[in-house]
């Protein structure tokens, strides 16, 4: 068959593999000359430890099973199982990662809880003052600003693929779209993969979606200096993923809230090293639309002192800071939004946060249900 995927993120790329593995043609379209959303504008994760039990684990185990063969086949994106550690400064964040490591998912998860000691062990880097960490041995990092241009070099190769940037998709027909210039592209499907842009022809297909937008804050650093041997988060970050849930939990928002600027712009601190050294930092949560555009200083500031803590030293100079937008099902049990939009056509959007995480398994699932 003849696939078109509308969208050039990770999403609509993912979808353009699995195509191509299953032996079809694929024309793969995008507004802008490269992708400039969510896709590259996040930390790099393939985050299971932190998955709500269910179909979301489901969907994230099997891809990071298929992240780490796609990445055998393409270096160039970068991947490592590195794992993670969630560090834990205080009792009551000690025990909810006690509590976690000690349910009944936790060898699917690969939790393992660690002292202060065995923590600095795994990671030398993390030279401050902390109790423990969380280990999560199935998480795993990408290169975003990487990963869709290798994954598209490595579909070129194969002669059943093409990219067509600077292409805005302005109608749908019985059997292909036509683009901003009048150009018609013809398929036996088309996949539309818009990510945030919920708008224009997304609107006029699917009408209102269950689906909301997300918009966060993030920052790179300059190189570290020294290697940071897994992926790093700190105790906030146990309240904002649903693994995490549970009565030690509770006992932890109740007991021990939020310093005010964590509170206000919902922050955990995320630390990923990047090829180069340097460190991609975050993040913050903002829900309500219209957001700010502008970015602001105040989470920096509170990533930088808590960051003094694991490290035993001050972040490395910010060089550059940016704000992305994602869209998220607001069903959060649903991983993604997967409808039918017209004779041929689909639209598969939604997935939040878990974009990167789960975007090789969420296509695989589209291929099945769709049937190429």
């Amino acid at each position: 068959m003849r696939i078109l995927i509308v969208g050039g993120g990770v999403l609509g790329t993912m979808h353009a593999w699995q195509a191509v593995e299953r032996g079809h043609e694929v024309v793969q379209l995008d507004r802008e000359l490269e992708a400039r959303g969510a896709s590259v504008r996040n930390f790099g994760l393939v985050w299971v430890g932190g998955r709500a039990s269910g179909p979301e684990l489901a969907t994230a185990l099997r891809a990071r099973e298929l992240w780490e063969r796609i990445g055998a086949q393409v270096p160039e994106l970068g991947f490592r199982p590195n794992g993670s550690l969630t560090v834990v400064r205080t009792e009551a964040e000690l025990a909810v990662a006690r509590e976690v490591a000690q349910g009944e998912e936790a060898a699917d998860r690969g939790y393992k809880l660690l002292d202060a000691a065995e923590t600095r062990a795994l990671n030398p880097a993390l030279g401050g003052e902390y109790l423990g960490a969380l280990w999560c041995d199935r998480d795993a990092a990408v290169e975003p600003r990487t990963a869709q241009p290798a994954l598209r070099e490595y579909l070129t190769a194969t002669g059943r693929y093409t990219w067509l940037p600077g292409r805005e998709v302005r109608g749908l027909g019985e059997h292909g779209v036509i683009d901003q210039t009048g150009e018609w592209h013809g398929g036996d499907v088309v996949v539309l993969c818009t990510g945030a842009a919920l708008g224009g022809l997304v609107r006029e297909l699917a009408g209102d979606l269950p689906v909301r937008r997300v918009r966060l804050q993030m920052a790179q650093t300059e190189p570290l200096g020294t290697t940071l041997t897994t992926s790093v988060a700190d105790g906030d970050s146990l309240r904002y993923y649903p693994a995490y849930r549970g009565p030690a939990l509770d006992r932890l928002n109740d007991t021990q809230p939020q310093p005010e600027i964590a509170a206000e712009h919902r922050m955990q601190l995320l630390m990923v090293q990047r090829r180069d050294g340097g460190l991609t930092i975050g993040d913050t949560h903002e829900y309500e639309e219209p957001f700010g555009f502008d970015v602001t200083e105040e989470p920096y500031d509170h990533l930088n002192a808590v960051a003094l803590d694991l490290l035993g030293r001050p972040l490395p100079r910010i060089v550059r800071r940016w704000a992305g937008v994602y869209a998220q099902c607001a069903d959060r049990d649903q991983v993604v939004h997967r409808a039918r939009v017209g004779g041929n056509a689909w639209l598969v959007t939604g997935p939040g946060g878990r974009g990167m995480t789960c975007s090789p398994a969420i296509a695989e699932e589209t291929a099945a249900e769709i049937g190429f």
